[in-house]
């Protein structure tokens, strides 16, 4: 019994003491200053945007053309049906 206590505190399976929960972070939380936007991310997130459109507007015609295409082609004999 013994033994499984000391895995289970090994492992981390038991709840970490209070004086650890204030631990310092790797991260920092900075306040966001709307008066100075990050005008790369914007422009970014934007043109990423503007090119996903475009490229689904643009295969979505291609698949419509191939469609049209293949419908005309179709083989339409009697003895087949």
């Amino acid at each position: 019994m013994a033994a499984g206590l000391r895995a289970v505190r090994r492992w981390g399976l038991v709840a970490a003491p209070p004086s650890l929960a204030f631990t310092r972070s790797a991260f920092v939380v900075r306040k966001a200053n709307n008066a100075q936007p990050n005008w790369l991310g914007v422009g970014l997130a934007f043109g990423t945007s503007a090119a996903l459109w475009a490229f689904l507007i643009k295969q979505h015609n291609e698949d419509v053309m191939e469609y049209e295409r293949r419908k005309a082609t179709a083989h339409k004999c009697k003895q087949c049906s």
